[in-house]
């Protein structure tokens, strides 16, 4: 018999991406959900230079934040290794304006759960994650 959750239990969430171009893939893990094997997310960004793939990561993250929460319901904690994007949802960071959007669409993604956290991780989890999405992408790229 499993363990049932409770509606107010934070569910964990470590999330690996990569993307090459304008098309990426992100997967995420759940902790201690039914699933033994990440979900996938593909996902489409507009490239940016100069923001060293923090374009990338709104992206990434906001895909996974809409299909975890056609899953969950209750509070979450997103896991991912990107810095950046951590500081500026954490420390509400003046943004370059080529972010702005991407922000606010982030944002209005996390705001649909009772609670939503992100936090910096470099697991070994994540970082497999991260390596399984930058292989599939790479891939992608070169088929």
């Amino acid at each position: 018999m499993s363990k049932q959750r409770s509606a107010q239990e934070v569910v964990e969430i470590g999330v690996g991406f990569a993307a090459e171009g304008s098309t990426g893939v992100a997967y995420a893990a759940i902790h201690g959900g039914p699933n033994l094997h990440p979900i996938r997310v593909p996902f489409a960004v507009r490239r940016v230079a100069g923001l060293d793939g923090r374009d990338v990561a709104y992206a990434a993250l906001r895909a996974v934040a809409r299909t975890i929460r056609e899953r969950i319901d209750g509070p979450v904690r997103f896991a991912l290794s990107d810095a950046s994007l951590v500081a500026d949802v954490a420390e509400r960071r003046v943004l370059p304006v080529s972010l702005t959007m991407p922000y606010v669409a982030l944002r209005c993604q996390l705001n649909r759960f009772p609670s939503a956290d992100v936090r910096f991780s470099a697991s070994p989890e994540i970082v497999d994650l991260a390596a399984r999405a930058t292989a599939e992408a790479s891939l992608h790229v070169a088929a």
